[in-house]
């Protein structure tokens, strides 16, 4: 019985005899997070600036059916 399963579980898979992990192998070798960082930074920024204009937007108290007052909104954007 012993031999039975040392026999089954004698060959292990390598990187160079498993096509799979040799992909996942070279994917983490060549994987630059900076570039993934810069990304996400980019994308936080961009979301700071949405909330700031929203935040400004909401504590502007501005009559909407004025176009004399949305002509001034748009000339400042």
């Amino acid at each position: 019985c012993g031999s039975l399963i040392s026999s089954q579980f004698s060959f292990i898979p390598t990187a160079s005899t498993n096509p799979k992990a040799a992909l996942k192998s070279k994917i983490v070798a060549e994987f630059r997070p900076q570039s993934l960082i810069d990304e996400l930074l980019l994308y936080k920024r961009s979301e700071d600036q949405i909330e700031l204009k929203e935040k400004q937007l909401s504590t502007m108290r501005v009559d909407v059916c004025s176009t004399e007052t949305l002509k001034c909104l748009k000339g400042k954007a």
